[in-house]
């Protein structure tokens, strides 16, 4: 440790001769040394829950920005949209010096310059247009597209934060087999190697120990390996480092309610906004071949204009004058292109009909999948949990066994190998299950940062492995 400035340093040759004032300013400055630390230490020691991860990823996720920017941009397509109909209102104003040779006016010929003013203000005025309440229409379904795809952002953040959170807690429990694993082969070389050099043990024991602890050390660097991906994954969506999680330490398994598919169906064919999306997406298309289609037909507007303009050649004269005028306008051939944006428009309305049809359908399986496994994660869940009791009384039986000498090596390595499989299958059911129940209601396009909450709730402090 390096003295603090001004003060010698302990292992200094020469006895040193503090002060009482400034020995109690170092046990004072010793003390706040000591308090920072401890408050440190408390802080990097609080454990991070579900619901923290998830605000966080809420409120810095680039797919929910994009969405609502999207939608910010189709609210304001809206008025766009609007003014088309409203009256338009436009005002000018020209300045200039002209030159006029004029000749056969007179005898002799005129060549002057002269000053030019020209001031305006019109206005036009839409009668009937009827591409312009078309595009009315299009822009509300773009607005609920929009809002659609925010909420399916939203649903998709919480369930992508929600397997990471427990894909954190499912590899680092993995990691904390894997070491348990290795030291309990560490353990069993030792005493192998022992009995080996004594004269009670053989060579092919200490070569099998050997042989199952190197892959032991392996599958613990795949193992160390597979949590800082998944801390990456988790830090992806959070954009905040990821400290010590909050970790399940009871569950009572919980399958669908209510545990029938058809109502899971009907609700994710009302509430999934992937399917809303869908079907805005449809009137959209179906919106601009009605816009193709009344490029034939007929504009009537309504226009004035009121001018002043002042500065001749001869003589000086200034005009003001106030005119209004019904303009119609009737399409007759563009060359073609009228029949072509309508096919065009025409087929693209076809595959977005074609795309809601794959979007229910994907929905409708999503749904099932999600139901069947949430049914199948209580029974896989409460098989695990009782496959790790039989196995660590296996595990306990088969070491008295060996000790004993009734049971062989093989048999206590098959004992090991087998409590760390179960132990990997319990933790892999346990967090499948927490996840399940998240996948069903985002496949029913339901989840709500209340079920993050419900989740969030049965989580207590650190890892109980």
């Amino acid at each position: 440790m390096l003295p603090l400035k001004g003060y010698p340093d302990r292992s200094s040759k020469r006895k040193a001769t503090i002060p009482l004032m400034r020995r109690s300013s170092a046990r004072s400055i010793s003390l706040l040394l000591i308090l920072g630390c401890m408050a440190l230490r408390a802080t990097s020691t609080t454990a991070q829950d579900l619901q923290t991860a998830y605000e966080q990823a809420a409120s810095t996720s680039p797919m929910i920005a994009q969405a609502r920017a999207q939608l910010d941009a189709d609210l304001a397509g809206k008025p766009m949209a609007r003014a088309a109909l409203f009256p338009h209102v436009n005002a000018g104003a020209s300045g200039g010096m002209n030159t006029a040779r004029v000749t056969g006016f007179g005898a002799q010929p005129i060549s002057s310059g002269y000053h030019s003013d020209v001031f305006s203000v019109s206005l036009t005025e839409s009668i009937l247009d009827g591409q312009a309440l078309t595009v009315m229409k299009e822009s509300d379904s773009r607005i609920q597209a929009g809002g659609a795809a925010l909420a399916y952002a939203q649903q998709t953040v919480a369930l992508e934060v929600t397997q990471a959170y427990f894909g954190v807690l499912q590899a680092q429990a993995n990691q904390h087999v894997a070491q348990q694993q290795m030291d309990l082969l560490q353990s069993i070389d030792t005493q192998t190697e022992t009995s080996l050099r004594v004269g009670t043990g053989d060579i092919i024991s200490v070569e099998e120990v050997q042989a199952q602890l190197d892959a032991a050390k392996a599958e613990l660097i795949r193992a160390n390996n597979a949590v800082s991906v998944a801390k990456n994954q988790l830090e992806r969506l959070t954009h905040h480092p990821v400290g010590t999680l909050q970790d399940v330490t009871t569950l009572q398994a919980i399958g669908p309610r209510p545990d029938t598919l058809d109502p899971w169906l009907a609700t994710a064919l009302k509430n999934q906004p992937l399917l809303h999306q869908a079907r805005a997406s449809l009137n959209v298309s179906e919106q601009q071949v009605e816009f193709a289609k009344r490029a034939r037909w007929p504009t009537l507007t309504l226009s004035g204009i009121g001018q002043h303009a002042a500065g001749v050649l001869i003589p000086p004269l200034a005009v003001n004058q106030v005119g209004a005028a019904l303009n119609l306008s009737i399409p007759i051939y563009e060359g073609g292109s009228t029949a072509a944006k309508i096919h065009q428009a025409e087929a693209l309305s076809e595959a977005s009909r074609a795309n809601l049809a794959n979007v229910r359908d994907q929905i409708t399986l999503d749904t099932q999948i999600a139901f069947h496994d949430l049914q199948d994660s209580v029974a896989q869940f409460q098989a695990a949990r009782q496959s790790v009791t039989s196995a660590k009384v296996s595990l306990d039986a088969t070491r008295k066994g060996h000790e004993i000498g009734s049971r062989s090596i093989i048999d206590l390595l098959t004992a090991t190998t087998n409590y760390a499989v179960a132990q990997r299958n319990y933790y892999l059911a346990l967090y499948t299950q927490l996840v399940d129940r998240t996948q069903l209601k985002a496949a029913a396009g339901i989840l709500t940062p209340l079920d993050i909450r419900a989740i969030n709730s049965l989580l207590h402090g650190r890892p109980p492995h």
